[in-house]
């Protein structure tokens, strides 16, 4: 699980660990399935997935075709890791 690895000294940086995505569909697999599913159900998919990313509240996310369960079977900070890899390496 992805976490802080805080350190005693406030001077220096604090390390983050992945977490690892240990399961046979990727996050990119997962966020087309979600996003696909909020369209169809008229929603922003943009939107509705920040949302959830920046509150972690699984509301915002529909429960049409399973999204819901299959959004919040990875961490937050794995899909974020995630989203800025793919976009850094465009």
């Amino acid at each position: 699980m992805g976490g802080l690895a805080m350190t005693d000294s406030h001077e220096k940086t604090a390390l983050f660990r992945s977490a690892q995505f240990e399961q046979e569909t990727s996050v990119r697999d997962v966020l087309r399935q979600v996003y696909d599913a909020l369209q169809e159900k008229g929603y922003n998919p943009v939107g509705q997935i920040v949302g959830y990313l920046m509150s972690g509240d699984p509301t915002f996310i529909t429960s049409h075709r399973n999204a819901r369960t299959l959004i919040t079977a990875i961490e937050r900070d794995v899909i974020l890791e995630e989203l800025i890899k793919e976009y850094l390496q465009r």
